[in-house]
């Protein structure tokens, strides 16, 4: 290569170089100047050097991009052969093919440029291929990733703290900022009236404390008694402003009671499990009164209030309503049995916590070198009378804490000599379930040394004992049974509040268990429209007897048989009977109890019933039992029902003052009837749990207690209620349970 050449070559690396610098010399010009196939080259006087020449060409590039004619070469007479006027470059010349590259950030011309003069340095003949880059080794690849990650996670949660405690410093305040505030006297002094000539409590002392709450201050005066499920259910669906809302309740707060066996046990924290009542009627900007509802005066549509301060002192006042709903509940049913006042109940906060103390306090007696062994088996035998799931489910927990965390803090000999027991009188657990659900949870408890005795029914609770009896080979054996602690789970009956209401109301309430209603879920026997109940305290009232013996009619008819001289074995009954549960779910209970009535009913024992001896046995079932299950699904469906059925009355209000409807089935007029839909049922089984969803059901291990877990996480009223219950459960797995008592 002459030297000429080789200065050319120097030379177009120059000018591509600044051509890509961006001083003015734009890549068109670059592109110009290597265009040329050849550069006419004279000879080279001895006084210019290579190095001097490349000095003048390249003192020429630096000069000014203006300067450079756009057909000659600046410093030559020779005209560069291929140049011609400019034209303008296509796009693909200055965007981007390869993020990230040199290529990318340059024209196909400056490339090529670039490979020409590459070329042109290796010696004559080299045929070396380019050398490719080295990849990336994936590990390195991996760490610079696992890298950023990390930072970026590091950064993140840095941001979170500073963005919480930011947000912490302005929910302080400093000073209080007192003003006027103007409340009615009718609120500090009510006007007195009624049948007992009380305080009538018709202005609220916060009617005017915001302008969202003076806005419903002369609306229709709904009162809510209860705080549960089915009152909950029904603020979270009404509008804000259709209501003057108040809630009347004897505690301040919302129970997850599904979650109270955990509690029990210090798996959970109670506070987990309860929500300020006030800040869910904040939503429908309510009323929150602190009382216990003693009766109503239906004439007057009024409700009567009780109220005890520190000093015992009792004050009692009405509050006015034009509609009622009474969701107070239901407490534990005795079924007769004595000594009661041994046992503990698992219906609110307070009984979780006697639980919970009465378990630590039996474990830390039983450490004591005075306690005898006699006495510390005693202590440590826990008795569960009950079957249902909230026994199954605190039987359950109860194990778990025990094979679990006891052995961590307590001597290893208590491990041995505690032992559970579960009193059921029917012939299975859990048997409102499916019988694979049921036999799945006998089959659990087995294995974990759960002693669990059916076909048992309690007869006396003392102190120290249960006497119980027990049909083995058909005939009744009684026994007793040492104990520290017995839990009562054996069903549901009326508050006294609703046997008040039930005897106000003569024969419209006949139903022993709960307040009946109708499918519109109004109160039987109250004026029509003004008075509902839902939740535990009621029952609908919707003839599932009827409802069979038309099912049993129309099935006759089919076969082309008179149902009136239709006699049922007692084998074509149970097939009849698995047709109605598939279309009446609420109806399980009542059909496994007509398996032992059948015969009771078989006056000839002939092993048939005529249709007469049916609809008798029906008719007196439907008499006795609630016709849907008592559990807080039922309750919230009620809830809801009620909450929008309400919000279009409100709506169809105007219309209907219109024209002058202020009488009959309102109701019925503008929403449809009350409709159960059974979406299933869980249960938590030691460490496991069974699901009952329609016609099939699913048990399992730790996946279906997470499963379980999900499900209440999900129905939990909070966010703040879902936090606390996802720290206790983190807290459990990384430091055990709670065994402190206060």
């Amino acid at each position: 290569m002459t030297v000429a050449a080789a200065s050319l070559t120097r030379l177009s690396r120059a000018g591509v170089a600044f051509a890509i610098s961006g001083n003015g010399f734009s890549i068109a010009r670059a592109a110009a100047l290597t265009a040329a196939p050849s550069f006419p080259v004279g000879p080279v006087s001895a006084s210019k050097t290579p190095s001097s020449f490349h000095g003048v060409y390249a003192r020429s590039f630096s000069a000014s991009a203006s300067r450079c004619a756009p057909d000659s070469f600046p410093g030559s007479s020779s005209p560069i052969v291929g140049a011609g006027p400019r034209q303008p470059l296509p796009s693909q010349f200055f965007f981007s093919r390869r993020p990230g590259s040199i290529a990318a950030k340059t024209s196909p011309v400056a490339a090529a440029i670039r490979s020409a003069s590459t070329q042109s340095d290796k010696p004559a003949g080299s045929s070396e291929p380019a050398a490719a880059p080295r990849p990336r080794r994936p590990v390195f690849a991996f760490l610079s990733r696992a890298l950023a990650w990390i930072g970026g996670s590091f950064v993140f949660i840095g941001l979170a703290i500073v963005g919480f405690f930011v947000y912490d410093s302005t929910t302080y305040k400093e000073g209080a900022e007192m003003e006027e505030i103007a409340v009615s006297n009718l609120a500090l002094d009510p006007r007195r009236g009624g049948p007992k000539n009380l305080p009538i409590y018709d202005v609220q002392i916060d009617d005017a404390d915001c302008e969202e709450r003076l806005r419903t201050k002369d609306k229709p005066k709904l009162v809510i008694l209860g705080g549960g499920w089915g009152s909950v259910a029904v603020l979270k669906e009404l509008n804000p402003d259709d209501y003057h809302v108040t809630v009347i309740s004897p505690t301040n707060y919302f129970l997850f009671t599904p979650m109270l066996p955990s509690a029990t046990v210090g798996t959970l924290e109670l506070k987990s499990l309860v929500e300020p009542i006030r800040r869910i009627i904040k939503r429908v900007n309510g009323h929150f009164l602190r009382a216990r509802a003693e009766d109503v005066d239906f004439s007057y549509k009024l409700v009567e209030v009780s109220q005890v301060d520190h000093t015992g002192k009792e004050t009692r006042f009405y509050v006015p309503y034009d509609k009622l709903v009474v969701s107070v509940g239901s407490v534990t049913n005795p079924h007769g049995v004595k000594g009661l006042e041994n046992c503990c109940f698992l219906k609110d906060i307070h009984d979780a916590r006697k639980i919970r103390n009465l378990v630590v306090q039996n474990l830390e007696l039983a450490c004591l070198p005075t306690t005898p062994d006699v006495e510390r088996r005693r202590l440590l035998s826990f008795v569960v009378s009950g079957g249902g799931p909230t026994g199954v489910e605190f039987a359950a927990e109860l194990y778990d804490m025990l094979n679990e965390d006891l052995s961590k803090h307590y001597p290893r000999l208590l491990r041995n000599e505690i032992s559970v027991h579960l009193v059921q009188s029917r012939s299975h657990i859990l048997n409102t379930y499916d019988e694979t659900v049921s036999r799945y949870a006998e089959d659990r408890f087995a294995r974990d040394q759960v002693d669990v005795l059916t076909n048992s029914r309690v007869n006396e609770v003392r102190p120290d004992r249960i006497i119980f009896t027990q049909m083995c080979d058909g005939k009744p054996v009684t026994k007793e049974l040492p104990m520290g602690l017995c839990l009562w789970s054996t069903g549901v009956s009326q508050p006294e509040f609703c046997q008040r209401l039930a005897a106000k109301l003569g024969v419209a309430q006949t139903n022993r268990h709960a307040l009946e209603t109708d499918t519109h879920l109004r109160l039987n026997g109250a004026p029509l429209g003004d008075v509902y109940a839902i939740g535990d305290c009621s029952t609908v009232q919707n003839n599932v007897a009827d409802h069979i013996v038309g099912f049993v009619r129309n099935l006759a008819w089919k076969h082309g048989k008179d149902p009136e001289t239709l006699e049922i074995h007692f084998s074509d009954w149970r097939r009849i009977a698995a047709e109605v549960k598939k279309k009446f779910p609420q109806a399980v209970a009542h059909l496994r109890r007509l398996d032992k009535l059948f015969h009771e009913f078989d006056k000839d024992h002939s092993g048939t019933l005529d249709f007469g001896e049916l609809r008798e046995l029906l008719k007196q079932i439907d008499s006795k039992l609630t016709s849907l299950p008592a559990t807080a699904q039922r309750a919230h469906q009620q809830g809801q029902y009620l909450g929008r059925k309400l919000n279009k009355m409100a709506r169809a209000a105007a219309g209907l003052h219109a024209n002058d409807i202020q009488d009959g089935d309102l109701d019925a007029a503008v929403y449809k009837a009350f409709e159960y839909h059974h979406l299933g049922s869980l249960a938590y089984i030691g460490n496991s749990a069974v699901f009952e969803l329609g016609s099939f059901s699913v048990s399992g291990g730790l996946w279906a207690v997470y499963a379980w877990r999900s499900v209440y996480f999900a129905q939990s009223v909070s966010m703040r209620t879902r936090i606390l219950l996802m720290m206790d459960w983190f807290k459990r797995g990384l430091f055990g349970r709670d065994l402190v008592s206060y």
